[in-house]
């Protein structure tokens, strides 16, 4: 669950970071889009720049060679840090970014996948190239799939566009009918006998492909077959508790064996697109019912959930993944450090004020809130979950409740923590004004 959480999380720093690189622009040809697989030698890549910066020496317009000869030379000073290629490849943007308000400023980025990247890229350009970032968010869960018949049971898993047969095996049920000499009772018990044999076995083989270490390997199990098995196994108290909890789909088909597991495979397209969508609408409606039930351990709006935070009583924090919120960091007339945690977009810009004489504070830094708590979620104890605005319950979670809030390990009273209990303040207004 964790690391699910935390794949996620390093999805959406790529998404944030693909944003901002297509909307970069330079001068001439002066930015550096490098990509280097995992396979990759530094020392090919730094020879390879020596070349370029020699033949960019000879671009005419100056201000072009000079910017180029700038993006070479910080890509080179880049590669320095590494004495080889990590172990899922490395990504190098370097270039001269010409800002909103017409300055150039200097761009440096350097970073290793959060998975392997099986990409060869260079190319000095005016405008960074990213297709290769976006083929880290392509989806790649592995999901299990249990196919079962009168005749035998199939264990497979399917990730991205590859499938595999974890593990099969035959069976020998009788048919509904006995032959003459056994009473129509005696041979319904040992047909009955049989088939929860069958669902056992099932049920055991199951656990052993689709569980390690405790804990399930697969984003989603689908369970298919031709008779009534499949719904048996869902229903079985031998069917583990963590792997019903899985079940995405159940599907019926026309064959067993592997040409069930592709007619299944086809059948189940759709959901298995939908799985992070239905992840998603499981949080918020889990968060939902804690406010219906008017429990306590919820809170909503960023203020609150900030509080909930420095307390350690945040369990998952979820947040809207393109809240649009800035951190600043100022200083007070005293020197004191005051944090504001704001949507930029409002006319009232009076968290800038000192609260004691009027006067207008020192940004010392001015971050993305978002970005912040992706670095820092951790130090407080608590998970974090992206969520969209797709599905009804994203959209109602953005509007009615700031597009932040949290699910909590106790209850706790907000209206008695006192607002002065320290120097780091919040000045934020009503949660609406964070949609």
């Amino acid at each position: 669950m964790a690391d699910a959480a935390e794949k996620n999380i390093e999805i959406w720093k790529v998404k944030k970071l693909i944003k901002s690189l297509e909307q970069a622009r330079g001068n001439g040809t002066s930015m550096i889009s490098l990509v280097i697989p995992p396979k990759g030698q530094i020392s090919l890549i730094q020879k390879m720049l020596t070349e370029e910066y020699g033949t960019a020496s000879n671009i005419k317009s100056r201000v072009n060679r000079l910017s180029v000869l700038s993006a070479i030379t910080s890509t080179q000073q880049k590669l320095k840090l590494y004495n080889s290629v990590p172990k899922n490849g490395l990504v190098v943007y370097c270039g001269d970014v010409i800002t909103e308000e017409g300055k150039e400023k200097k761009l440096n980025i350097d970073f290793e996948p959060f998975k392997p990247i099986n990409t060869s890229l260079y190319l000095c350009d005016n405008k960074f190239h990213v297709e290769a970032l976006s083929e880290l968010l392509e989806d790649d869960d592995r999901f299990g799939f249990i196919v079962m018949d009168g005749n035998g049971a199939l264990f497979g898993a399917v990730s991205g566009n590859t499938r595999e047969v974890l593990h099969k095996f035959t069976v020998d049920l009788p048919k509904k009918h006995g032959r003459g000499g056994q009473s129509a009772l005696r041979f319904s018990r040992l047909r009955e006998e049989k088939r929860h044999n069958y669902v056992r076995k099932v049920a055991e083989v199951a656990v052993q492909n689709f569980i390690t270490n405790d804990k399930v390997n697969v984003a989603g199990l689908i369970l298919a077959g031709s008779a009534d098995f499949k719904t048996e196994l869902s229903k079985s108290d031998l069917f583990d508790n963590r792997l019903l909890a899985k079940v995405v789909k159940i599907v019926d088909i026309s064959y067993g064996g592997e040409n069930g597991f592709n007619q299944a495979i086809e059948l189940s397209a759709e959901t298995l697109a939908n799985v992070k969508f239905v992840q998603e609408k499981k949080l918020l409606e889990s968060y939902f019912e804690e406010i219906s039930q008017d429990s306590g351990k919820f809170c909503y709006g960023i203020e609150d959930t900030l509080k909930a935070l420095d307390l350690g009583a945040c369990e998952v924090v979820i947040v809207y993944e393109n809240l649009n919120i800035v951190r600043y960091t100022m200083k007070d007339i005293e020197g004191n450090e005051v944090v504001a945690n704001v949507n930029p977009e409002l006319p009232d810009k009076s968290y800038l004020l000192d609260k004691k004489t009027g006067t207008e504070m020192e940004v010392i830094k001015e971050e993305s809130f978002l970005e912040w708590l992706a670095e820092n979620y951790k130090s407080f104890g608590a998970n974090l979950e992206f969520v969209t605005d797709r599905s009804s319950e994203g959209a109602q979670f953005c509007q009615g409740f700031g597009g932040i809030g949290a699910l909590l390990r106790y209850n706790v009273n907000f209206e008695q923590l006192t607002d002065d209990e320290s120097d780091d303040e919040y000045y934020d207004d009503d949660d609406e004004d964070f949609i």
